[in-house]
């Protein structure tokens, strides 16, 4: 749904307002998860896994432009870069506590888990979120949403950021996706226990979030840190797949990989409020994003799929490969935009 209509959704928050998108979003999560842990069939499950999705968009899109009305413009950077470990810690810890609960409880125990964390969550936003004067919806002169589309998408550096994300969501997940079956087919792991290693490795891609927050904080480029981390990922990426390389030395690529390559999510949504048209569609801008993002991790496991059954394991690290040359072509392309727009 993201990856059709990322933009769209985010348009749709800057119209509603993003706390009640973010607040509706939330609210819509605790009610499917809730109820999704009583179906009765296969067909009910998934329809409240549909309407969890689109909870989980609705905040998603809309988050991001709530943090930059919190913040100082100083730590727009920081803040953005703590955003972006929601994705490795909130599924590295769902991962985790269901390879702990499943073994011994009914897998309604993890639906039940995903909607007390809702619940919590949407108890906070109503105490602390709602009564903010700070996030009441501001005026803004609003353009058909078509128009503002139009406008992100041809900026440049939007598109560059969202191309960027693509193409590293896209090995991230070919990775991290095809990390269980690995341990399992290679390693003879249980799934208990596969499941929990993938949590972790999952999990440590948040050290990269916050290592570009602080870098960036610091005056490093984004694009020394997006180039300087993904280039030896490369090598990194490949060597979890190709031939003679040790099986538990697999596992360590595999995190060293997740944590490293990290710093590219945090560098790039910290790039946001750098090249959004107009503050007022930053919110269109990371729509943008997440949209490159989900389009990214819908095509990387299918393709590792075809790869692995077409030649093996070792024809996907041509996948890897590819994905993250664009990740580096894309980051000195967006440098370029950044100086020229700083320049004038």
């Amino acid at each position: 749904m993201t990856a059709l209509g990322g933009m769209v959704i985010a348009l749709t928050a800057d119209r509603m307002g993003h706390r009640r998108m973010v607040v509706f979003g939330t609210g819509l999560c605790f009610v499917a998860s809730f109820a999704s842990a009583f179906a009765t069939s296969v067909d009910q499950l998934l329809v409240g896994r549909v309407f969890e999705g689109l909870g989980f968009i609705a905040v998603t899109a809309a988050a991001p432009a709530l943090l930059l009305r919190l913040v100082q413009p100083s730590d727009q950077r920081i803040a953005m870069s703590l955003w972006t470990t929601y994705m490795p810690v909130g599924a590295g810890t769902m991962m985790l506590i269901s390879a702990l609960v499943l073994p011994a409880t009914s897998w309604r125990t993890t639906w039940l888990v995903a909607a007390g964390a809702a619940a919590v969550m949407l108890v906070a936003l109503l105490w602390r979120a709602v009564p903010a004067r700070k996030l009441d919806p501001r005026p803004v002169t609003r353009h058909p949403v078509w128009r503002e589309m139009a406008e992100v998408a041809t900026s440049g550096g939007p598109l560059a950021i969202a191309v960027c994300f693509g193409a590293y969501a896209c090995c991230w997940f070919a990775v991290v996706g095809f990390l269980p079956t690995l341990q399992v087919e290679r390693l003879g792991f249980s799934t208990s226990t596969a499941a929990i290693v993938t949590a972790l490795v999952t999990a440590v891609n948040a050290a990269g979030n916050l290592s570009a927050g602080w870098l960036l904080q610091r005056g490093v480029p984004r694009v020394m840190m997006i180039v300087g981390a993904t280039v030896p990922m490369a090598f990194c990426a490949a060597g979890i797949f190709v031939d003679g390389v040790p099986d538990l030395l697999r596992l360590v690529l595999a995190g060293l990989y997740s944590a490293v390559i990290g710093v590219v999510p945090g560098s790039l949504f910290a790039a946001i409020p750098v090249h959004t048209p107009r503050p007022d569609l930053a919110g269109a801008s990371t729509g943008l994003l997440m949209q490159g993002s989900n389009i990214g991790g819908l095509l990387g496991p299918p393709i590792t799929g075809a790869l692995v059954s077409a030649g093996g394991w070792p024809n996907a690290a041509w996948l890897s490969s590819v994905a993250l040359a664009l990740v580096v072509a894309s980051a000195v392309f967006l440098h370029w935009r950044e100086r020229r727009k700083l320049a004038t």
